[in-house]
């Protein structure tokens, strides 16, 4: 979007403010659809952004659920429950049973209590249940290769789930491409030794390659279609192996999103000039910033021009931390300025410590060309919900 939609945004539904656009939402996951190629699925984890389920375009496939919580956010937005890829590292009897009851497509097994769960769910209901294995990436997530061919090993204990294949995803960010060479090559190897020494055949793999997001470059768009373009060839190959979904959240969301902040207060202190906007880092995150030290784009949406000084950026906390850009270069700021932070579609909504200071979420509108903007979501009062009774 233009800055004079975001400053129009901005005056209509007042700042702090989230806006997603859903039309580049769309064209992000064309994007990839046009990269990856039509034989390759695509799943939208929602937990960078479960706002955007109101706007999902035709080419998205899946959508991966981590969490009671995020099914009950799929069930309220009206999504096709049947396309629900069911992970997350604390399943419970309960969790399970109420996705196996939504029909979701596919439940994730993280470890042998999963698979128990997930059997005693599925034989209740005299269903076959088809389950992706995770394996690990050296962490708290998934069970290890030894695990893995165990339990593929053991899989007559457990008669009503269908084993289909393999869930993996290691990490986010990730601007190698052979990186994601190797780990293609690894699921590769492991679903032949586990076909070699049980005699399973798994046809499935849900990948999540996490594609680095340019958030502080000066070309982002340009930098993240020649990663996917070096990706692709990688993808493609796989999937005409196996049956391959790409799992991917920040990549499809960040670009489509912008965080609107008033400028509340400027200031000079021992030689240095700060502003003091409405919203701050409990509303806005960029992974890899570290205390406001790099910048990202920022734009002014008011304001005349003038000759560029060094400004300090800051919210509204009562945190030394709380600086969204340490140092920017920018004409004179003013009291009542607009800034806007784009390339904030993914996990900024969900990542940072909102309650802190019980300050009002922020309303959340969506917006589509041609269409008036929808708004998701009111300003949220917080001083109720941190109020002891």
């Amino acid at each position: 979007m233009d800055n004079k939609q975001l400053l129009s945004l901005a005056q209509e539904f007042e700042t702090p403010l989230y806006v997603f656009d859903a039309d580049a939402f769309a064209r992000r996951l064309a994007l990839v659809r046009s990269a990856f190629g039509l034989e390759v699925g695509l799943c939208y984890s929602i937990k960078a952004n479960p706002f955007l389920l109101k706007c999902l375009p035709p080419t998205l496939d899946h959508l991966e659920v981590c969490s009671p919580g995020e099914l009950t956010v799929c069930e309220n937005a009206g999504a096709d429950l049947t396309t629900i890829v069911f992970s997350g590292v604390n399943k419970t009897q309960e969790s399970v049973e109420r996705a196996m009851d939504d029909n979701v497509y596919i439940f994730t097994i993280e470890s042998i209590l999963h698979a128990e769960y997930i059997q005693k769910a599925a034989a209740k209901r005299n269903k076959k249940v088809p389950v992706l294995l995770r394996l690990t990436s050296d962490n708290q997530f998934g069970m290890d290769e030894e695990e893995l061919v165990r339990l593929a090993s053991e899989r007559d204990k457990y008669p009503n789930l269908i084993f289909s294949g393999l869930h993996y995803f290691s990490g986010t960010l990730k601007k190698r491409t052979t990186l994601i060479g190797r780990e293609l090559d690894k699921l590769d190897g492991l679903i032949r030794r586990i076909w070699e020494e049980t005699g399973l055949s798994l046809t499935k793999i849900e990948y999540g390659p996490g594609l680095w997001i340019d958030y502080f470059g000066e070309n982002p768009d340009e930098a993240e279609e020649a990663l996917l373009r070096d990706t692709a060839p990688l993808i493609r190959a796989m999937g005409e192996k196996y049956d391959l979904t790409v799992e991917m959240g920040r990549f499809f969301a960040a670009p489509c999103g912008s965080y609107l902040t008033t400028v509340m207060d400027t200031k000079t202190n021992c030689g240095f000039r700060y502003a003091i906007v409405d919203g701050g880092l409990h509303q806005m995150n960029y992974d890899g910033q570290m205390k406001g030290t790099q910048v990202p784009d920022m734009r002014r949406l008011t304001g005349d021009a003038g000759e560029p000084e060094d400004w300090c950026v800051c919210g509204s906390l009562c945190t030394p931390n709380d600086v969204l850009v340490r140092r920017v270069s920018t004409p004179p700021i003013e009291r009542g300025d607009v800034l806007a932070f784009c390339r904030t579609g993914a996990y900024s909504i969900n990542e940072g410590f909102a309650f802190l200071l019980s300050r009002d979420l922020p309303a959340v509108v969506i917006c589509r060309d041609g269409q008036p903007p929808h708004v998701a979501r009111e300003h949220i009062g917080l001083d109720p919900l941190n109020t002891p009774v």
